[in-house]
């Protein structure tokens, strides 16, 4: 019959003997110290090197166990510098976005410094369609700030629009670049009549059109093209754009001119409404 000496062997007996087998080693080498020097010397032959050997091993477990604490350490620093990097990007979008609204307002009050005639309140833009145009949007200003149908929309040191329909706290606004949109404007020194048709197609190409302009009239390339005091929606004085290409109608009585647009109709924050509407203006 075999014993399963793993199974049947307590490690407490192991143990006892080991410690017995110990003690009596002690004894005999105090005992018979001449004769335990053979046992010494044939022990330590086995011993040594298992010592030096546990040494290594346990020096190794040292050195492993400092290396994870150093990576420990590391990723705690890393981490640490990477919040601290978070809070400085942060900061500095924060910083950035701060000076281009300040950029904004500043723009906005050079504008208002143009037309001094004029009662003006800002706005902020907060929804456009999903063309990507601001052919029509929303702005943060309504009725309860004074902004009704028909006041004027200006930008960029130019006219953007015209308020389309207008509730307690929001508007609607329809720029020059619409579809649907006429102004009837005048362009150069002398003042010759046109109407300025919106079309995002051409928006998208960099400008306006100018139609219905009569042959005879005394225009160049570079002329400026603003709002007439004939219009019945529009005040008069707002800067459109200029002239870049003219060219004669097939019909021989009118020529057609290309307006390079003062506003810039892709990217619009902060507009002014003017709060002076055509009807009450007497001129």
């Amino acid at each position: 019959m075999k014993f399963n000496y793993k199974k049947d062997i307590s490690p407490k007996y192991l143990l006892l003997a080991l410690s017995i087998l110990s003690i009596v080693l002690l004894v005999l080498s105090a005992v018979f110290p001449s004769k335990m020097s053979v046992v010494r010397g044939i022990v330590g032959e086995f011993i040594t090197p298992l010592q030096e050997n546990v040494s290594k091993v346990g020096q190794w477990f040292d050195d492993k166990q400092q290396l994870f604490q150093d990576i420990e350490e590391l990723e705690a620093e890393n981490e640490r510098l990477q919040n601290e990097l978070n809070t400085y990007r942060n900061s500095a979008e924060k910083n950035e976005a701060e000076l281009a609204e300040l950029t904004e307002l500043r723009d906005l009050y050079e504008l208002d410094q143009m037309y001094p005639d004029y009662t003006m309140t800002a706005a902020r833009v907060f929804s456009v369609n999903t063309s990507g145009w601001f052919d029509e949007f929303y702005i943060d200003k309504g009725l309860n700030d004074g902004v009704y149908e028909d006041c004027n929309v200006v930008t960029d040191n130019g006219l953007l629009g015209i308020v389309e329909e207008s509730y307690d706290n929001y508007a609607k606004v329809r720029a020059i670049i619409d579809d649907r949109s006429v102004v009837t404007a005048e362009i150069g020194s002398a003042g010759a009549l046109c109407s300025v048709e919106g079309s995002l197609i051409d928006a998208q190409s960099g400008y306006l059109t100018a139609t219905n302009i009569d042959r005879s009239a005394s225009i160049s390339e570079g002329d400026k093209v603003i709002t007439s005091s004939v219009s019945d929606r529009y005040l008069y004085g707002i800067t459109i754009g200029y002239v870049s290409e003219i060219s004669y109608d097939s019909n021989n009585l009118t020529k057609t001119a290309i307006i390079t647009p003062v506003v810039s109709f892709n990217d619009i924050k902060d507009v002014l409404i003017i709060l002076d509407r055509k009807q009450e203006v007497n001129y």
